[in-house]
């Protein structure tokens, strides 16, 4: 192969050079050994091409993972399996709820809440002893796409409603209140300039500093999209059940009999589900 950077096509259509370093710290990030994620980085140089995309990339990395290990090919499709958590936004909402369960936050999904104007229902509210945080979703269900600055302009003046009247709330007295924004995907840069300028948090895929990406890995949970031996209509199932996690399922496997399935197929899934959790 020549030593001239290849040029390949993002999920969002734009072009940019091939970068193993992260390629190889995916791979490692989903559970990989170092010597694992430099041979497969390896085969897939070999196989690059101009104007390749990254979905093929990433289709590629993901077989030969997958060849290696069941459990570390399903954390490498983190990505594609929080899209999955769709059609509708409300798991994604329980699976951010659940991760800033475990940052140390009490959560409510969907709480109603009056604001000096008008009534707001907020996606996720999560409150310790020194923050209280109103979390909004945009879930996208689509590779590429980007929040524009459309939505932190007009969750900001949600936020500014609701905070003004959080001092005389019992609840909320001695806190600092932030407003965030959290996506599955990507933001424009306008959106992340507002963010900065105005001081409203952003929580994407891959955001410098909050990712959802470092918080899925930092605490070791996965969204049950992750185990691929789930029936598509038991998986939504648990949605109604504010089933999200493989790692809340093992507590629970009592769930899959009562929703019908029998003890191999329920065995099969768990196994699965710990093998992916480290359990």
């Amino acid at each position: 192969m020549s030593n001239n950077p290849i040029i390949i096509q993002k999920f969002s259509g734009e072009k940019d050079e091939f970068n193993p370093e992260k390629l190889k710290k995916s791979l490692t990030e989903a559970g990989a050994s170092h010597e694992q994620a430099d041979k497969i980085t390896a085969t897939i140089q070999k196989g690059l091409f101009e104007g390749i995309t990254t979905k093929e990339i990433y289709r590629k990395a993901h077989r030969l993972l997958k060849n290696r290990e069941k459990a570390k090919a399903s954390r490498y499709g983190l990505k594609k399996s929080i899209l999955q958590l769709g059609p509708t936004g409300y798991p994604f909402e329980l699976f951010v709820g659940e991760l800033m369960r475990k940052e140390g936050f009490e959560i409510t999904i969907g709480d109603t809440m009056q604001g000096r104007c008008v009534t707001h229902e907020v996606d996720v509210l999560a409150i310790n002893k020194h923050v209280v945080r109103m979390m909004e979703c945009k879930f996208h269900n689509r590779l590429g796409y980007k929040t524009d600055v459309k939505v932190p302009m007009y969750i900001k003046s949600r936020f500014e409603d609701l905070s003004s009247v959080w001092k005389d709330d019992h609840r909320f007295i001695n806190r600092k209140y932030e407003g965030w924004v959290v996506t599955n995907a990507r933001f424009t840069k306008d959106a992340i300039d507002f963010g900065q300028c105005s001081g409203l948090n952003l929580l994407s895929w891959d955001y410098p500093g909050h990712s959802l990406k470092s918080l899925v890995n930092r605490h070791n949970i996965y969204p049950i999209t992750t185990i691929s031996t789930i029936p598509k209509n038991i998986r939504e199932k648990l949605f109604e059940k504010h089933i999200v996690l493989a790692n809340t399922l093992v507590d629970h496997r009592e769930v899959l009999l009562e929703l019908g399935l029998d003890q191999k197929k329920a065995h099969d899934i768990i196994a699965e589900a710990k093998s992916i959790c480290d359990i």
